[in-house]
């Protein structure tokens, strides 16, 4: 039985290819599809868990109580659960607001009935007693808001496989009042975080990414990461772009985050965030790694991270002790002693960009530990220090900026 199970979904897996992914032949499917485009199979993190652990462990258990599950409707985001309570229409539509050059906008809008479950909620975040939430719950189990809020509190008290529950019946509660023409994969539809309705949606979709990452699933994490990208590319209103480098590196998609960087660089100016500035060559680097690419390749691929790194290193010199620190890393004394990357470094940035730097190097410091790339690291840097002496125009330019 499990054989055959296995059979059915690669079967399944194999039609859903050439209808999502019409240009796979050749193997120029990733680079002519649209550069946020998001696979389903990619949203499933069972996927993943299966790739490292094999079918067996991972869906062992659960396969028995699925097909005693007959009429509940199957999704993309979620896999809706024996335990949940049984759905109802909640009172949450879609609308599509307007098409624009080829984008369509939506947006959630909440029925009357919605509304006034809403105040009650407000009313029961304003008593700061938890228990409140819980009975409004009990009432209206797919209330979005309130499942989110609950999800945190569990977090808080570290009932994380609760917290996690919360938050995907809160992803089900949305997903079945999408519009028909509503898609999530193509990366052309979008919401408007502005609107209080759509804020649920955002929220949700960024929780369950974190619980995702901190279960070891950061090809899935990607994956949610560029769908909340895709919602609102131009605003970015929960800032994606300072985590979709470090799930790009976490999962090994190389390619993906220099093709971001390539697309997005020129009108986004991406190498003005450190985390870009950092992991873009570590990327190109990392590729010129793999021995199964093309030697032409690697060497474009060396020489680029060559040229970024040192960039990385004159425009952001304060990353370089602190990230060394984290990996537990001894400088040598030329860098240790010059001023350039010294505490001066660190002090005479502004407090923005101290955070900037800190959120990057407490995480992606496990990336760098590795002896291989600190070995790339270090020439590059004594290099710059020899620029910095010979009072190179790069440096005077990166400081001005």
């Amino acid at each position: 039985e499990d054989n055959d199970l296995e059979d059915i979904e690669s079967l399944l897996e194999r039609i859903e290819e050439p209808r999502l992914a019409p240009q796979s032949q050749g193997g120029v499917s990733t680079d002519s599809r649209p550069l946020l485009y998001v696979e389903h199979r990619n949203l499933n993190p069972e996927n993943e868990l299966k790739r490292y652990f094999g079918a067996r462990a991972v869906l062992g258990d659960q396969r028995p109580r699925q097909r005693q599950r007959q009429y509940v409707r199957s999704m993309w985001l979620t896999a809706p659960k024996n335990t949940w309570p049984r759905y109802s229409k909640t009172g949450i539509t879609m609308q599509l607001l307007d098409t624009r050059r080829g984008v369509q906008h939506f947006t959630f809008e909440h029925h009357r009935e919605y509304q006034q479950v809403q105040f009650k909620f407000l009313d029961a975040v304003e008593s700061m007693d938890p228990n409140n939430i819980v009975l409004l719950l009990q009432m209206n189990p797919y209330h979005v808001d309130s499942l989110l809020q609950l999800s945190d509190v569990c977090r808080m008290q570290e009932d994380q496989e609760m917290a996690r529950d919360l938050i995907e019946r809160a992803l089900y509660s949305l997903e079945c009042a999408f519009h028909p023409v509503f898609s999530l994969t193509s990366g052309t539809c979008r919401l408007d975080y502005r609107r209080p309705e759509n804020r649920a949606f955002f929220l949700a979709l960024f929780k369950h990414l974190m619980f995702l990452e901190k279960r070891g699933c950061p090809r899935t994490a990607l994956e949610f990461c560029k769908l909340i990208l895709s919602l609102d590319p131009e605003d970015d209103p929960l800032c994606v772009l300072l985590l979709i480098d470090f799930l790009s590196l976490r999962a090994r998609e190389y390619s993906f985050l220099t093709r971001l960087f390539q697309e997005w660089e020129s009108h986004r100016n991406l190498s003005q965030l450190p985390n870009f500035a950092f992991s873009v060559p570590l990327a190109y680097f990392l590729l010129s790694q793999q021995e199964e690419r093309p030697e032409l390749e690697r060497s474009q691929a060396r020489e680029r991270a060559a040229r970024l790194i040192q960039l990385a290193l004159i425009m952001f010199p304060s990353v370089l002790m602190p990230l060394l620190d984290h990996c537990s890393v001894q400088p040598d004394a030329r860098v240790a002693s010059h001023p350039f990357f010294g505490l001066n470094a660190q002090v005479s940035q502004s407090p923005a960009l101290n955070q900037l730097t800190s959120l990057y190097v407490g995480r992606t410091h496990a990336l760098w530990k590795d002896p291989v790339v600190m070995a790339w690291l270090e020439p590059h840097a004594h290099e710059v220090l020899r620029m910095v002496d010979a009072r190179d125009a790069l440096v005077q330019e990166a400081e001005h900026k």
